[in-house]
């Protein structure tokens, strides 16, 4: 495809926070943090060895475009200062737009996970007992059918090399407090609803996603981490959508399908990937950027 591929990025002007999963933290003065989406990728929450071309780049103009068309439902994190008041024009070129600084702001403990169509986790919660994170759900549900109306089914954070674990409301409440929990819920529940309408007129079905929260200097819920994109998000092509069966993806769904076939235990260290499935992955989440930003 032609893209050199940032497996970890290596900045000079800033000082390195950490590395996450697929993200590496720079300290942008006091009040800024500069994230670079890298081209890694995760499964089973294990970081796989190889990246996926262009990635980051893909994953950092999904958020930007969800930030923007979404801000008038919560604040997000972004930052309206400039790149090159923290990097030099070298370094901006080098990150090839997979850089975007956020302002400085306390993340809550919650994965704020909605769902809209019975599929993963959910499914597997669904076969045991009827139940999805404490709600009853009807009777007869098929494997990714489309649910009576979406559910917020929250997880905690796990670290690096753990799985998230699926929570009740209550254990929000617990974590968070009565009025943030229901805050966190709402918001959402809303971020969802109003994405979900807008990508399947895009031909995409966004079956769940993920959101994360923190808190500003006021105290005010903010919007962080990424938004809507294909790995944080179960997107489906809405054509090929059939109930019964795991639909296609735009996602790193794609990834997941084939380790499966493999004799790996899902723990680190994660096994290497063929070229074309490389090729293939890289394809998929160009094409979600495609439908979703098209005007």
């Amino acid at each position: 495809m032609g893209i050199e591929p940032l497996y970890e990025s290596q900045l000079s002007s800033l000082t390195l926070m950490g590395h996450g999963k697929v993200r590496d933290l720079y300290a942008a003065g006091s009040e800024h943090t500069l994230i670079v989406t890298t081209d890694r990728i995760s499964a089973f929450d294990v970081v796989l060895p190889d990246p996926i071309p262009g990635k980051g780049k893909v994953l950092t103009e999904i958020s930007r475009f969800w930030f923007t068309r979404l801000a008038h439902i919560v604040p997000n994190h972004l930052s309206d200062i400039a790149l090159s008041s923290y990097l030099s024009d070298a370094e901006i070129s080098y990150l090839d737009g997979r850089g975007m600084l956020v302002k400085k702001l306390r993340p809550l403990p919650v994965e704020a996970v909605v769902r809209g169509y019975l599929i993963g986790s959910g499914w597997k919660d669904y076969q045991a007992k009827r139940q999805v994170c404490g709600i009853s759900l009807p009777q007869g549900l098929q494997q990714a059918e489309r649910l009576p109306e979406p559910i917020f089914t929250p997880a905690t954070k796990a670290a690096l090399g753990d799985h998230d674990e699926n929570i009740t409301f209550d254990q929000v409440v617990e974590l968070v407090g009565g009025e943030l929990a229901e805050q966190i819920r709402d918001v959402s529940l809303q971020l969802y609803q109003e994405a979900s309408d807008y990508a399947l007129q895009q031909g995409i079905i966004v079956a769940d996603t993920k959101f994360e929260f923190g808190l500003d200097q006021e105290q005010r819920l903010v919007l962080i981490d990424e938004a809507l994109t294909p790995d944080s998000s179960r997107f489906w092509p809405a054509d090929e959508y059939r109930v019964g069966i795991s639909p296609p993806s735009f996602d790193k769904q794609f990834v997941r399908d084939y380790l499966e076939t493999l004799d790996w235990n899902k723990k680190i260290p994660g096994p290497n990937l063929p070229g074309d499935i490389i090729q293939k992955t890289a394809q998929k989440y160009q094409e979600a950027l495609q439908r979703l930003t098209a005007v």
